[in-house]
């Protein structure tokens, strides 16, 4: 599952290009992958965490609990440091960082086949060392957002209104506004203003690393 055709395009080639591996369906958001996987018969999901109108952590719990024998495997850009415990915690058995080889993909996809979990060494390093200083150790304000919280945001830093990330998330306006509150509160931010601009400035900043 990833909302970009040149991506799954890359994916199919080089997933089928195995002996041992062949791609069964893709799907560029939740409900055409929750539809897709059963009649399918997938035995693994690979999500990206960025899909069309959709959150692929959100997509991961709903797995999970409705096709909890299909293992999912997150192939994302996003920084480990942020995203990487909240998809195991959400029910991933793996995570790969897009900027990995070919080889380093087909290598997480076979464990996780073989149902083992895959944890590249960097995302591997960051989870050894928040156990060894405590959950909440050496942790910023952005990690300590809940997962919905940080949807949001991101949402918010790619100037989405509140109006349009309701019904992206199927919720109501006002469970947006009391996220964001609650964002606020968390980042230390007065108003609005300084939220929307805390957003992109994260954006920006997540995008340019």
């Amino acid at each position: 599952m990833d909302d970009h055709p040149l991506v799954r395009e890359w994916l199919t080639n080089l997933i089928n290009q195995q002996p041992d591996l062949k791609v069964c369906g893709e799907a560029e958001n939740a409900p055409a992958a929750l539809t897709a996987i059963p009649a399918a018969r997938a035995e693994l999901a690979m999500v990206d965490l960025n899909l069309a109108n959709s959150s692929g952590i959100e997509l991961i719990k709903d797995l999970k609990d409705l096709h909890p024998g299909v293992p999912v495997l997150v192939l994302s850009m996003h920084d480990e440091s942020l995203y990487a415990e909240r998809v195991f915690r959400a029910g991933a058995r793996g995570y790969v960082n897009k900027r990995e080889t070919a080889n380093k993909v087909i290598e997480a996809i076979r464990r996780v086949l073989d149902g083992k979990l895959y944890i590249g060494e960097k995302t591997a390093e960051i989870l050894a060392g928040r156990a060894m200083r405590g959950q909440a150790a050496d942790r910023s304000a952005i990690e300590m957002l809940s997962d919905r919280e940080l949807q949001v945001f991101d949402k918010l830093g790619q100037g989405i209104g509140t109006r349009q990330i309701a019904e992206d998330f199927h919720v109501s306006v006002k469970t947006v506004q009391e996220y964001c509150a609650r964002i606020k509160e968390k980042l230390n931010l007065n108003n609005a203003t300084e939220l929307l601009r805390e957003a992109v400035r994260w954006r920006e900043s997540k995008n340019s690393g």
